[in-house]
């Protein structure tokens, strides 16, 4: 059987160990001031005594009685259950702090500056020295790649795009007409501003309609694996800053993402939608062309959205509608079937 371990080493390269002082400061949390040394993290059930785990629902409560662990990130709701041989590390935000401390241990791999031999570069291109340029991708004529962007193998970057600072391509993964921030994360086979799906129709088929627009993705937004993101037709489409798009999601042109909206798998937002700021959207839900989701709203999972969603409403159903009409229709349905 193969061990099961947080960060395997085959596969995470783990730095310290840290001291608890340092882990408190990095969950910026408040904990007994102790000379304790961490090597890693680990879930409640697993962790040993030279290992930070956290507590973010209640019901692990019984995990956290029988925990080994050595530290326990927690919020102060839950610090007096904290077994006496662990220590607590207690923050208003432990899931937070869970994501700050477990990157302290198994941070991001360093950029590794430098064009691999196999690269296809183009001479009119500009690649900043301290990017790295996986083996077989393509930049090409007129790309520019900014400092510590790491292009991943078989990477195919087209002609004009803009990778900024800091930016993660993973592997085949294709930009064309496209414009990316800072701290862009776009996660293997995602494929961002190709055509979208735009013709006109005519007595002798269809027309294709040039897309002339461009796919924007702006600070710190991350692409799930196998998303499409089409470029706009006359505007350009785009993502805002701190956006998180699932594996598998489809963006069409025009459309407007705000800030911080969450995308999960397989949805499909149609042309000229603009999603309002942190608007989240569940699995598997789908969007009519020219709908406009207001800022703080939440779309359930395959919901179908055909017309506008005010702002902070919450929808579930096709045709989505309010979440307690959905279940009062749901419990009268049931009713009727028995």
């Amino acid at each position: 059987m193969v061990e099961a371990t947080t960060g395997n080493a085959r596969f995470f390269r783990r730095s310290g160990p840290h001291s608890l002082a340092a882990v408190a400061g990095e969950a910026r949390g408040i904990a007994d001031e102790r000379d304790l040394l961490f090597e890693g993290v680990a879930p409640l059930q697993t962790a040993g005594p030279n290992e930070v785990s956290f507590l973010d629902n209640r019901r692990y409560a019984s995990a956290l009685k029988q925990t080994l662990a050595g530290a326990v990130i927690v919020h102060p709701d839950m610090a007096a259950r904290v077994p006496f041989r662990t220590v607590a590390i207690v923050t208003a935000e432990p899931y937070a702090a869970w994501a700050r401390v477990a990157a302290l241990f198994y941070p991001v791999p360093p950029v590794s500056p430098g064009i691999h031999r196999s690269a296809i570069v183009a001479e009119e291109a500009l690649v900043d020295p301290s990017a790295e340029v996986g083996p077989l991708s393509v930049i090409e004529a007129g790309a520019e790649i900014g400092p510590r962007a790491r292009i991943g193998p078989c990477a195919v970057i087209g002609s004009g795009v803009i990778v900024g600072r800091d930016c993660r391509i993973g592997a085949h993964v294709s930009l064309s007409h496209a414009m990316l921030g800072s701290r862009v994360y776009v996660h293997p086979g995602a494929r961002i501003g190709q055509e979208g799906f735009g013709f006109a129709c005519t007595g002798d088929g269809f027309l294709s309609i040039p897309q002339l627009g461009r796919a924007i993705l702006e600070d710190d937004v991350e692409v799930g694996a196998n998303t499409t993101i089409d470029r706009g037709s006359s505007r350009d489409t785009v993502i805002g800053a701190g956006s998180r798009l699932d594996n598998l999601v489809q963006i069409g042109h025009n459309v407007i993402l705000g800030r911080c909206c969450v995308i999960v798998a397989q949805v499909g937002i149609s042309g000229s939608t603009v999603l309002e700021d942190f608007v989240r959207v569940g699995g598997q839900a789908g969007m009519a062309g020219h709908v406009r989701i207001g800022q703080g709203a939440e779309i359930g999972a395959q919901a179908g959205v055909i017309s506008d969603v005010a702002p902070g409403a919450k929808v579930l159903g096709s045709p989505a509608q309010p979440k307690l009409d959905f279940f009062r229709q749901l419990a009268t349905l049931k009713k009727i079937a028995r």
